[in-house]
C-alpha cells in the first residue's frame, strides 16, 4: 500500500461540503482507506487572485490503487462534484491535487509528483505539517515542517478541526 498526500480546495458554494463530500468519495475509493484528515483552513486564491478565497485542508491516504489509478478517481470525484474546468487555476467547486506519493518521484504529462508548486505553497504547506510535519519530500529531502517554515503562511487562517459527520 501507498501513502498518498493530498490537498483538497474550494471557493465555489458550500465549501465546507464540496471538502467533506470529497473525502467520503477518497475513503469509497477500491482499496482506499483515509489514514488522516487536517483542519479546515481560509486563504486566498493563489494564482489567479481577483476571486473568493479558498477553504482548504489536507489529508493521507493509504491505497493499492495505481497513482494513474488514483489519479482517474480523483478526477472522477472533482466532476462528480460539479468540477468544471473554465479556466487555469479559477474559480472551482473542487480541486484535489495528489502532493506526494510515499517516496516516488513521478514526471508524466498527467501525473507530477511530487506536486510541482507544492513547496510554493502556504496553504498546502501548513495543512499538511499539521498532520504530516515529518514526511520528507522526495526530491528536497526535507521535511514539510522544515519547507512550512521557509514559507511566509501568515495568510493561511486556521478555521476549524475536522470532525468527521
Amino acid at each position: 500500500m501507498s501513502l498518498y498526500y493530498l490537498s483538497l480546495g474550494s471557493n465555489i458554494g458550500d465549501r465546507e461540503k464540496y471538502l467533506r463530500s470529497a473525502i467520503d468519495a477518497i475513503a469509497a475509493l477500491p482499496k482506499t482507506i483515509v489514514v488522516s484528515v487536517s483542519s479546515f483552513y481560509e486563504t486566498a486564491a493563489w494564482g489567479k487572485t481577483d476571486q473568493d478565497d479558498f477553504l482548504n485542508l489536507c489529508m493521507v491516504a493509504q491505497s493499492d490503487l495505481c497513482p494513474q489509478t488514483f489519479l482517474a478517481g480523483t478526477q472522477q470525484i472533482e466532476k462528480s462534484l460539479d468540477r468544471v474546468r473554465h479556466e487555469h487555476w479559477g474559480p472551482r467547486t473542487l480541486d484535489i491535487d495528489i502532493l506526494m506519493i510515499d517516496d516516488q518521484i513521478i514526471d508524466e504529462e498527467r501525473l507530477k509528483v511530487p506536486h510541482p508548486y507544492m513547496t510554493e505553497r502556504a496553504f498546502v504547506l501548513k495543512p499538511l505539517a499539521e498532520i504530516a510535519q515529518s514526511a520528507i519530500h522526495p526530491q528536497t529531502n526535507q521535511t514539510i515542517q522544515y519547507l512550512l517554515d521557509q514559507t511566509d503562511s501568515g495568510d493561511v487562517v486556521w478555521l476549524k478541526s475536522y470532525i468527521h459527520k
